[in-house]
């Protein structure tokens, strides 16, 4: 649930007017828009807790094999590394699993905190379905890692946008948690030295990938030089490579690489910060976190759930950011 979510749910593609409708010839609709037979429109509070129990976030029911595996994947690769850091999650049962009143909104939140002796804030992972006027459905899964203020290395950004069987927005990033005008040692260690760039390089030259430009300045003024923000149109009926192939050969191998560098040289770098720079990144650290409230989740979640689920689930994301 990065700060695109507002932007995403309010700006159609360019080439349409409005999110675009499943083609007749791409995936069958059973692949990206139906219910799965777990998740129903809840009837009362009680009824909402039991599908809580049944439906997980590691499940991302909504979207197509490869991109679940991708999520499962990921989500694996990062609590086994850091399990030993992380608490369990502790969210109660509406906030791990919450919809709307007529059913035709889903969500999932899982959150794990770090230990007081790791630099590791917290874990987040998301995913979210949203069908529709259209008659198509919006799919969002996400997952990103917050660091402390122990250390100054940047943080972990992933998400995955699908409006469509053959549209999907990728988000990829490590942002910096400095300046990196006034820091370029910083600017060398963790995007230079690292080779974060080549990444963005592959996926630049796949004919079905272009560069996606955020209409929000703050932003683009948040992710860093190596951010991988791309709109990938696959194409329809049989031509070219399809959504799930593109996931599965080049998003896939993309996103693990990057995590990988960011466990190795960021959530495991070993790099501390001294006392008196760990005030300046609180600060900053803090003023992300409520933008993020503020400007993606704040204004979006009430109309999508309604009052009471958003209260219940922002409250929870207000309690770990701790802001």
């Amino acid at each position: 649930m990065a700060a695109i979510f507002r932007h995403i749910l309010h700006t159609p593609p360019p080439h349409s007017s409005s999110f675009p409708r499943p083609a007749s010839s791409a995936l069958p609709s059973s692949t990206f828009l139906s219910r799965p037979s777990c998740i129903r429109a809840a009837s009362s509070p009680m009824d909402l807790h039991n599908q809580a129990s049944k439906i997980k976030f590691i499940d991302f029911p909504y979207v197509s094999a490869p991109h679940r595996n991708l999520m499962v994947d990921l989500v694996s690769t990062l609590e086994t590394r850091l399990g030993s850091q992380l608490l369990p999650c502790t969210l109660p049962p509406d906030v791990q699993y919450y919809q709307n009143e007529t059913g035709t909104n889903h969500a999932s939140l899982h959150i794990r905190s770090g230990l007081a002796s790791s630099p590791v804030d917290f874990i987040l992972g998301s995913w979210l379905h949203c069908e529709l006027p259209t008659g198509g459905a919006l799919n969002i899964t996400s997952l990103s890692s917050y660091l402390n203020q122990t250390t100054d290395a940047p943080n972990f950004l992933l998400e995955l946008i699908q409006s469509s069987p053959t549209s999907l927005v990728l988000i990829l990033d490590l942002p910096p948690r400095k300046d990196l005008v006034l820091h370029p040692d910083y600017l060398q260690t963790f995007y230079q030295d690292t080779q974060l760039d080549t990444p963005r390089q592959r996926l630049d030259k796949l004919a079905e990938a272009k560069p996606y430009f955020s209409s929000s300045l703050y932003i683009r003024s948040v992710v860093s030089p190596t951010a991988i923000l791309f709109r990938i149109e696959a194409e329809a009926g049989g031509q070219g490579q399809s959504l799930e192939e593109i996931i599965e050969n080049h998003v896939g191998p993309i996103t693990k690489e990057v995590l990988g560098i960011w466990l190795d040289q960021c959530a495991c770098g070993k790099r501390e910060v001294e006392e008196d720079e760990r005030a300046y990144l609180k600060k900053r650290d803090d003023l992300i976190k409520r933008k993020t409230i503020e400007i993606d989740l704040g204004s979006n979640f009430p109309r999508l759930f309604g009052p009471d689920a958003a209260d219940r689930v922002l409250g929870a994301i207000k309690e770990v950011y701790r802001v």
